[in-house]
């Protein structure tokens, strides 16, 4: 398991103030006193807009920056203390088309990470052919990369991030600047790596229905803190604004819309009545009164003609929760 505790980053910034003036030295604090942790086989994401600080995080777990405070460690190994030990087991997959070599083939580009990473000669030629197979791009591994479509390059940095067959993938913005149809089957690939291979992975995204459809606990972080955190389902039951259902009935009585009123009262939630060419009574509520509402109707003999049930998004749970508003 990687469990990080209480790691913070703070940076020294020059400021000049004119050409013979004295560099004005600030201090930002990129990140703030963040603890998470990362099982085999789970995908945690780490959501927040740009500029919270997902990256710098993504970047002290993998090793590649020193947190000024906190401690790391992945199956019991100090990551800060041991970072060439822990190199073997981790690997770093950013978004965008960083991190290969262009005029280099998929081939060679795999062969220098392979090496970089001191996978054996004997092991790294079987290992480039598979990870070259899991990505599809096996018919195309003597061609540059220069040549290679966008997505091509994207799976070429998934095939790369995979040369060492790390436990734990740390993927940065990984379907950033992707077509909607090469994003999705990327996202099912890295599915399948936590499902299937059992990788613990760490997602940073601000993609929101990525997160939703992906992860199984997900950080909330803003301004370098974690503001909340949960399942997807945990976070939008707990932060969620309302659950509206709409119901569309053969009739309508003042009798019922009283009634309806009534039960409704003291419960914080929001009804409205139309009473055109559709019957409908609309509810908007921070629970679900479904059950309520049926049997109010029954009671009056009304016919229930349609029913729909609109849950909150995640995207609504992040809008609430980076206004203030949890």
């Amino acid at each position: 398991m990687l469990i990080a505790t209480n790691i913070s980053k703070k940076f020294i910034m020059k400021e000049s103030n004119g050409l013979f003036k004295r560099k004005t030295i600030k201090n930002k604090q990129a990140v703030k006193d963040i603890s998470l942790k990362i099982e085999p086989g789970k995908i945690v994401g780490l959501l927040g807009i740009n500029g919270a600080g997902k990256t710098t995080t993504i970047k002290m777990i993998a090793g590649l920056i020193e947190p000024t405070s906190g401690n790391i460690m992945i199956d019991n190994i100090d990551v800060i203390k041991e970072d060439k030990k822990i190199k073997s087991i981790i690997n770093l997959i950013s978004g965008g088309e960083r991190n290969i070599y262009w005029r280099l083939t998929a081939q060679e580009n795999l062969e220098y990470f392979g090496a970089l990473y001191g996978v054996e000669k004997e092991v790294l030629n079987e290992r480039i052919k598979s990870v070259l197979e899991k990505v599809g791009l096996i018919e195309s591994k003597d061609i540059p990369v220069e040549r290679y479509s966008k997505g091509m390059k994207q799976r070429l940095q998934i095939a790369r991030g995979l040369i060492n067959d790390p436990k734990y993938i740390f993927l940065d913005e990984p379907t950033l600047g992707l077509d909607i149809y090469i994003a999705k089957e990327l996202r099912a690939y890295v599915k399948k790596l936590a499902t299937v291979e059992k990788k613990g992975i760490l997602l940073t995204t601000h993609y929101i229905t990525e997160a939703e459809e992906l992860c199984d606990y997900i950080y909330i972080i803003d301004n370098g803190s974690i503001i909340a955190q949960g399942t997807p389902s945990e976070l939008k039951e707990n932060l969620t604004t309302n659950i509206q259902v709409i119901i569309t009935v053969d009739r309508l009585t003042n009798d019922v819309k009283t009634e309806i009123d009534d039960l409704f009262k003291n419960k914080s939630t929001k009804i409205s009545f139309e009473d055109d060419n559709k019957k409908t009574i609309k509810i908007i509520s921070q629970k679900n009164y479904t059950c309520d509402i049926i049997k109010c109707l029954s009671s009056y003999d009304i016919l229930i003609l349609e029913m729909k049930l609109i849950e909150p998004n995640l995207e609504e749970v992040l809008f609430k929760v980076l206004s203030g508003g949890v």
